[in-house]
C-alpha cells in the first residue's frame, strides 16, 4: 500500500471513531458512509484498522452487518456497568429535567434545538435520559447527521398524561418556547448583518 493511501485510510479510521465517539451509540453502516463521504468498502477496511487500533484499551468496536457502535472493552465492562448503574440511581436533576421539558412542550426535537433553548451542551444529560428510558430518538428525516428526540410512553404514564397536550399550561408554554426560539434567531440574524455592514 503507498503511503499517500495508507494516510487516507489512517484519517478515514479517525474520523470513523469521532463520529462513533460523538454518537453514543450505534450507527449504520450506511449512515456511518454518508457521513464520512466514502463507499461501504472504505470503510470496512477502516473499521478494520480503527478495530485493531482498539485492542488492549478500554473500548472496544462492536459491528454487525448493519451497523456498528462503541462499547466498552469486556475486561472493563463490569466496573463501567457498576459505575453506571449508580449514575442511574441518582436523581435526573435541574438538566434532566429541563430537557425533558423541552422536549414534551416544544415536540420533537434535535439535541441542537435542545442544547439552543437551555443554552448549555446536553450531550450527556439525553444519553442519561435515553439511558433511563425517558426519551427515544429516531433519525431526522431533514438531515441524516442528527437524531430526532421525544418523550417515550412510559414518561407520559409517569407524568399521568396521555398526549404531552394534556400537560398543565401546554399551549401557553409551547407559545413562549416558539416565541423564544423565534426572537433569539431574528437577534442573531440582526447582529449578523451589523457585523456584514461594518465589515463594509
Amino acid at each position: 500500500m503507498e503511503p499517500e493511501t495508507t494516510r487516507q485510510l489512517s484519517g478515514l479510521a479517525a474520523r470513523a471513531e469521532a463520529h462513533l465517539f460523538v454518537e453514543g451509540g450505534s450507527l449504520s453502516v450506511r449512515k456511518l458512509a454518508h457521513l464520512l463521504t466514502c463507499d461501504e468498502r472504505a470503510l470496512k477496511a477502516a473499521l478494520d484498522e480503527l478495530s485493531l487500533s482498539l485492542e488492549g484499551s478500554g473500548l472496544a468496536l462492536i459491528r454487525t452487518d448493519r451497523e456498528v457502535s462503541l462499547a466498552t472493552a469486556p475486561r472493563v465492562s463490569t466496573a463501567v456497568r457498576e459505575s453506571l448503574e449508580e449514575a442511574l440511581a441518582r436523581d435526573i436533576g435541574d438538566a434532566g429535567l429541563e430537557a425533558l421539558a423541552v422536549v414534551l412542550y416544544r415536540g420533537d426535537s434535535t439535541r441542537a434545538q435542545i442544547d439552543y433553548i437551555r443554552g448549555v451542551n446536553t450531550t450527556s444529560t439525553i444519553r442519561t435520559l435515553l439511558a433511563r428510558g425517558l426519551l427515544e430518538r429516531s433519525n431526522n428525516p431533514d438531515d441524516a447527521r442528527e437524531y430526532v428526540y421525544r418523550p417515550t410512553t412510559d414518561l407520559l404514564a409517569h407524568l399521568g398524561v396521555r398526549q404531552s397536550s394534556e400537560l398543565p399550561d401546554y399551549d401557553a408554554i409551547r407559545a413562549e418556547l416558539s416565541a423564544f426560539e423565534a426572537s433569539r434567531q431574528a437577534s442573531e440574524e440582526h447582529d449578523s448583518g451589523a457585523e456584514d455592514i461594518g465589515h463594509e
